[in-house]
Parts: C-alpha cells; sequence; structure tokens
C-alpha cells in the first residue's frame, strides 16, 4: 500500500487561485446566488458571455455599454452602464474581483448571421471605448467606482475556427486581431500602466500532445489555434506590445492540460515574455456528467493537479443557474448547489489558508494539495473509478479535527481509512502542533 504523506513543517509555497470561475450565477437581477460564491472563497468571476446570447443587450459587452459606435467616447452620455454596473457590484460587494473581457459575447448561429463579431470599424475608438469602460469601474468616472479590478481581456476566441465564415467569435483574418491588440493594449498600458493588459483567451492547445513535442495528429482546425498564437507571439514581440496576462482554454482531463500549460508557458518564455502570466481562464472537464459526484472528483482533481504547474490562475466554465450545457455549479431547476459546487468549496479552503505544504507519494489518478495557517487543510481527489488504497501520514500536526467527503448533497461526515473511494474529494483539517513535531 502507498502512503500519502503531508509534511506540515514544509512551506513550499503560496496556494494560486484556481478556483475561479467564470460567468457568475443570478436570476434575472436577483444576485443573490453570488453568495455561494463568496462561501466558497472564490476570488475571481470572469466576465464573458454573462447573462446569455448577445450579454441579454445589457450586460458586459462593447455594443451594450457603447450603443452607437458613432458617438464620442469622451463623453459619459454616450455609455450605458446601468445592468453592468448592478453586476459588478454584487462581485464586489462579496469580494469577488471580476475579470473584464472587453469584447463582446459569442454568436453560436453566426452561420445565419453575424451581428458583434466582426472587427471593430475603428481601432483607436474602440480602445477609446474600452479606456472610458476602465475609468468608470476604476477611477469613478461617468458617475461611476474605484473598484480594484485588475484584469482586462482584450476579445475573446479570435481564433475560434480557420474558417472565418464559420468563425464564432471574429470575422476577421488573424492580422486583423493582431492590429486590435496592439492598438488597444498600447493605448490602454499607456493610460493604465498599474493594470493588468491582455488576452486573448485563445481557444487553446489541443494540437499538442507531449511536452517534448509539439503537435500530434489533428485537425486543421486545431493546428489553427497553435499557428493563431505562434503569429500573436511573433506579431506583439515584432511591435512591442504589451502582454501582462495571456489566457487560453481548455476542455480536456488534468494531464492533457499540464502539457498544455508547459507549452504555452515555454513558448512565451522564449518570445521574451517570461514576466507575463498565464491563466486556464476557461476549463471544465467532462460537463456531461454535471450534477454527480463524478464530475466534482474531476473538477477538484482539475485545480489540484493544475495547482502545481506554471498556472498563475484558472476559472471554471461555468457558475451559471442556468440549463447550458456547462454550467456545472447549480441545478437550474432547483437552485441548489450541485457536487462539483463543493469542490471549489474545498479548494477555497486551501486557499484561505494560504501556505502550500509538502505533499508526496500520491497514486496514479490521484490529486491532492496540502495548506496551512492556523489549521491544516488537505484535499484529496479521486479520479479513478475503483476505490484506491492509500493511507495517509501526516507530520506538524497534531490530529484530525474534521474529515468530510462530498456527496450527492454536499459535504459529508467520514471516516477516514486506508481506502480512498472511486470518484471522491475528501477535504481533512488538522491540527497544528505549535511547537516541537508530531507524527500521525
Amino acid at each position: 500500500m502507498k502512503n500519502i504523506k503531508v509534511n506540515f513543517n514544509e512551506i513550499i509555497g503560496k496556494i494560486k487561485p484556481m478556483h475561479g470561475v467564470g460567468q457568475p450565477p443570478f436570476i434575472g437581477m436577483d444576485f443573490s446566488m453570488c453568495d455561494y460564491l463568496e462561501k466558497a472563497n472564490i476570488p475571481y468571476s470572469r466576465l464573458h458571455d454573462v447573462g446569455g446570447s448577445f450579454g441579454r443587450n445589457v450586460f458586459v459587452d462593447i455594443p451594450n455599454i457603447f450603443r452607437d459606435f458613432s458617438a464620442d467616447p469622451s463623453l459619459p452620455e454616450s455609455y450605458d452602464f446601468a445592468f453592468t454596473d448592478e453586476l459588478i457590484k454584487a462581485l464586489v460587494n462579496r469580494g469577488i474581483e471580476p475579470v473584464f473581457r472587453l469584447g463582446v459575447t459569442i454568436e453560436n448561429y453566426r452561420e445565419i448571421k453575424p451581428y458583434r463579431i466582426d472587427p471593430p470599424a475603428d481601432y483607436k475608438k474602440w480602445a477609446q471605448i474600452c479606456e472610458g469602460i476602465i475609468r468608470h469601474y476604476t477611477e469613478g468616472w461617468a458617475m461611476g467606482f474605484e473598484y480594484d479590478i485588475k484584469y482586462w481581456e482584450i476579445w475573446n476566441e479570435p481564433d475560434n475556427y480557420d474558417i472565418p465564415e464559420k468563425n464564432q467569435m471574429w470575422t476577421g483574418t488573424a492580422e486583423d486581431y493582431y492590429r486590435l491588440y496592439e492598438v488597444a493594449s498600447k493605448h490602454l498600458k499607456e493610460r493604465f500602466p498599474h493594470l493588468k493588459i491582455g488576452g486573448y483567451a485563445s481557444c487553446g492547445f489541443y494540437a499538442v500532445t507531449h511536452s517534448e513535442t509539439k503537435f500530434g495528429a489533428c485537425s486543421s482546425r486545431y493546428m489553427y489555434f497553435v499557428d493563431f498564437f505562434e503569429g500573436f507571439l511573433e506579431y506583439i514581440k515584432e511591435n512591442d506590445c504589451p502582454l501582462d496576462f495571456f489566457s487560453w482554454h481548455s476542455y480536456s482531463g488534468v494531464e492533457e492540460n499540464i502539457i498544455r500549460a508547459e507549452f504555452a508557458r515555454r513558448r512565451l518564455d522564449e518570445y521574451g515574455y517570461k514576466d507575463t502570466e498565464h491563466t486556464l481562464n476557461e476549463w471544465n472537464w467532462r460537463p456531461d456528467l454535471k450534477g454527480t459526484v463524478k464530475h466534482a472528483a474531476l473538477t477538484a482533481a482539475m485545480m489540484l493537479g493544475l495547482h502545481d504547474t506554471t498556472l498563475d490562475s484558472a476559472m471554471f466554465y461555468d457558475a451559471r443557474c442556468g440549463m447550458g450545457a456547462y454550467s456545472g455549479m447549480f441545478n437550474c431547476l432547483t437552485y441548489e448547489p450541485f457536487p462539483a459546487y463543493y469542490s471549489f468549496v474545498a479548494f477555497g479552503e486551501l486557499y484561505k489558508a494560504g501556505s502550500q505544504v509538502r505533499v508526496e507519494g500520491l497514486p496514479e489518478g490521484v490529486y491532492a494539495c496540502a495548506a496551512k495557517d492556523e489549521d491544516g487543510v488537505l484535499v484529496i481527489a479521486n479520479t479513478n473509478d475503483s476505490p484506491v488504497e492509500a493511507g495517509i501520514e501526516f507530520s506538524g500536526a497534531e490530529a484530525i479535527k474534521e474529515c468530510r467527503i462530498i456527496g450527492e448533497k454536499g459535504f459529508e461526515e467520514y471516516t477516514l481509512t486506508d481506502i480512498i473511494p472511486a470518484n471522491s474529494v475528501i477535504s481533512i483539517k488538522f491540527e497544528i502542533k505549535r511547537s516541537g513535531k508530531c507524527n500521525g
């Protein structure tokens, strides 16, 4: 039998915010379900695809806030912040920082007619409109706010399809997007040097199948995602564009995403963007399993498994309470949390504890992370469809204070044994040794 060893005496870093979400949960204009995010210590909510198609014509999207592109972006009356104000207030008042996507919602039926996914008619003016939005939310302009919203993302998935007529996010060419990014990023970084300007929410690196080799057999569309990324890096380096963070997406499993995170980090570094953060700000492993304890195990495993990569953060797609295929945190009929929500609660306890400690000896398919402050916290996820024999050895702690497992209705008390149940998430709290050393 292989034991999992936890050493609360050895701090190895800080717990990173791997439990961010996209699309916060609200019904109509009732934001009370965002209380669930606060209770889970969720740090970020990315604002993309908010409210449904076309941002419900009122939320976040540039055409919803700046309705007449011929208007003057220097005038407050050119903007309609009303609904987006209410959304952002609801998040900030609960301690959740918005990650603001500057752009538009995906148009899934663009083959009928694309409405808002064309390149802006005037890139400089579009950047000035974005400036007005940032001023409103961070500098109090236009009867606005002075919120600490750091991340401003330029567009989403402009690489969505290699055939422009099928691209649901961008009707222009790759070069059109590179130019938009250059104009907007330079303008916004000059105006707001203290904020983080980045993009571009890449569709991801499905073509990258091994950490030492670049590509595997795949579709031309998947190859295009990588070619678009390479072209973007070449362009922004040649034109000296700022890139405070790079965002990308993936709907694959932990091990595949570990490889893709290595690839993204390596290419950023090779192009000289070593200080650029990178974030997986859309992910969801097996959304078809939503509402099950297995989905909770896969969800926890992703956060735990990606924590020790070079990623700086991650955000689950998505936290909406709706009937969408990816809405894996809440039941759209009862508004009650699905089991996967409690995976975020468990990781949130790690995040609150703050200081990561050493964990070793994980069996295949089992992921774990531990942290401490006044107490110690260990979260384990078994993604195997069968139980795994593994005991828990710990040092630097007096005793186990609490042990819970995620069931269909949330946390249940659990008696720890040398067997980790199949498809399970176990959260354990420890009483930390204040002096000397204790082995359990």
